[in-house]
């Protein structure tokens, strides 16, 4: 059997080791590129196999060294078919720098409910009704439960589904009514695209992290933004919550499915994020606030305490694919909720300040880890849609791995208009260079190659880790609550050959 490491190809990102920095600081050690290539599903056609996007969110499996991560709805942005999966790979990581020396992929399960696979497509065009979600499935978050299963959420819904350690559906939880989209005349919609009047999730603003608390009995799922309603728009004709900073994080309590409690997680001020932007040209306006501005991931460190991955939309992908833009936020925090006020039942709409009396989850004003600002002072390019991270293996020293991706799109955009999908191609991701879009499987032309995959290796010393992680199971450990998940994919190895063919 066959397996085969992928060396990195972006200039100057051959596994570089910085010099070691104070006690208790998270150092940058290594950034991997992951060409896109065909995944393990045995599936036929671009559309259905391209390793890519895969990068949604990320979990670690120490017991087999095995890292697990989520597709998205896949390529075309919910208009081409496609079966969102997880997929399986290895690092090869280096016990004493911690950095990323090698990537091999392991393993393609797709989700599926009995003998029917869940499809990226959108609600209207999967099931000719917008008001029904069947089936349909935009997978952003992963997490996993003590008896081995996954919560996956999704921004349909916006949903979380748990599924077994082969991809069948379990059930799903119960989604808050307050989060469901409907359109400006109240009717349920899951297909929306958010208008003056509506309500309920921004479209494609579910939920877009999740994670466990570590005694397994709460699952926490945050919104990307705040929702439709829960903000004052500057004009009538504008969504509201797209000028707010009030998102919100949902509790569940694991055995019920059901909500516990809401909480309001502040997104940094665009005059906070447009400071750090050379010049003015390049500031975010007033309407990207709760749209251009929001969290990817979230990671559990104590039963109220969370590490919040939070973004903007810019960086080299599908949309920048130079990264000739400049970056405002690629930021790590620490959050506390046992503080804050739950409210489920509480209106956020008609201002974008929090009503009196309502207190916020506890983030501090200095990130855990400025992701963008680490990529940058090693002349990084820094991509835009870094949304996944997770605790990796503990290293020789004694210190820890905090292992972060990114999601490609898999180097495809879409005609808006004829929906018609293309490969993007780029020269350069660095701010240089030039792009082209090809029909899909074409090739770029010479000098050109697709939108990578991309994989971040940093260090966390002991005394951060341990100050981090109170009553959190160190990484060695985790393989006890998940005794069976080695057993993931199993029997889709036993129909699949095991071997990638990675090609840029």
């Amino acid at each position: 059997m066959m397996r085969r490491s992928v060396a990195t190809a972006l200039a100057g990102l051959s596994l570089v080791a910085l010099a070691p920095l104070p006690a208790g600081a998270v150092t940058l050690v290594s950034a991997f590129e992951v060409p896109n290539g065909t995944d393990l599903s045995g599936q036929q056609g671009v559309g259905n196999n391209r390793f890519g996007g895969f990068g949604s969110d990320l979990i670690y499996d120490a017991g087999t060294q095995t890292f697990w991560s989520t597709t998205d709805r896949g390529p075309g942005g919910g208009v081409l078919s496609y079966n969102p999966r997880l997929q399986g790979f290895k690092l090869d990581i280096n016990a004493q720098t911690g950095a990323i020396g090698g990537f091999t992929l392991t393993d393609t399960v797709l989700y599926k409910d009995g003998q029917n696979f869940f499809n990226g497509l959108n609600p209207t065009l999967l099931n000719n009704d917008p008001s029904i979600l069947g089936r349909s499935l935009d997978p952003e978050g992963l997490a996993r439960l003590p008896n081995g299963n996954l919560l996956v959420s999704d921004e349909y819904g916006p949903s979380v589904l748990e599924f077994t350690k082969d991809g069948q559906f379990v059930r799903a939880f119960e989604t808050p009514a307050n989060l469901l989209a409907r359109d400006a005349n109240g009717k349920l919609n899951y297909t929306n695209v958010s208008v003056a009047g509506s309500t309920g999730r921004q479209d494609n603003r579910g939920f877009e992290g999740l994670t466990i608390s570590p005694d397994g009995k709460t699952a926490y799922a945050i919104l990307q933004d705040p929702l439709a309603q829960d903000g004052k728009a500057a004009k009538a004709s504008d969504v509201p919550g797209v000028y707010s900073r009030n998102a919100r994080i949902v509790a569940f309590d694991v055995a019920t499915g059901k909500q516990t409690a809401q909480y309001v997680y502040q997104l940094e001020s665009l005059a906070d994020i447009n400071d750090r932007i050379p010049g003015t040209s390049d500031d975010f306006k007033s309407d990207k606030q709760g749209r251009s501005i929001g969290v990817s991931s979230l990671v559990a460190v104590g039963d109220k305490t969370l590490l919040v991955l939070e973004r903007d939309n810019r960086g080299f992908g599908i949309d920048d694919p130079n990264g000739a833009k400049p970056v405002g936020e690629k930021r790590v925090f620490k959050i506390d909720l046992t503080n804050a006020t739950d409210v489920k039942d509480i209106s956020l709409a008609g201002s974008n300040d929090l009503p009196a009396g309502v207190k916020p989850v506890l983030k501090g004003s200095t990130p855990f880890l400025d992701i963008a600002a680490a990529l940058k002072a090693m002349g990084f390019p820094i991509p835009e849609k870094i949304e996944g991270m997770s605790f990796g293996p503990r290293l020789a020293d004694g210190s820890y791995t905090l292992i972060v991706v990114t999601d490609n799109d898999y180097s495809v955009t879409q005609d808006s208009k004829t929906n018609v999908q293309y490969d993007v191609c780029t020269s350069g991701v660095n701010g240089s260079g030039s792009s082209v879009q090809v029909a899909i499987g074409a090739g770029c032309p010479a000098g050109y190659r697709l939108i990578p995959n991309m994989v971040y290796s940093f260090k966390l010393s002991e005394a951060e880790y341990n100050a981090l992680t109170t009553a959190v199971p160190e990484p060695a450990t985790w393989a006890t609550m998940v005794g069976g998940f080695a057993l993931i994919g199993a029997a889709a190895r036993r129909r699949r050959k095991r071997t990638a063919r990675l090609a840029g």
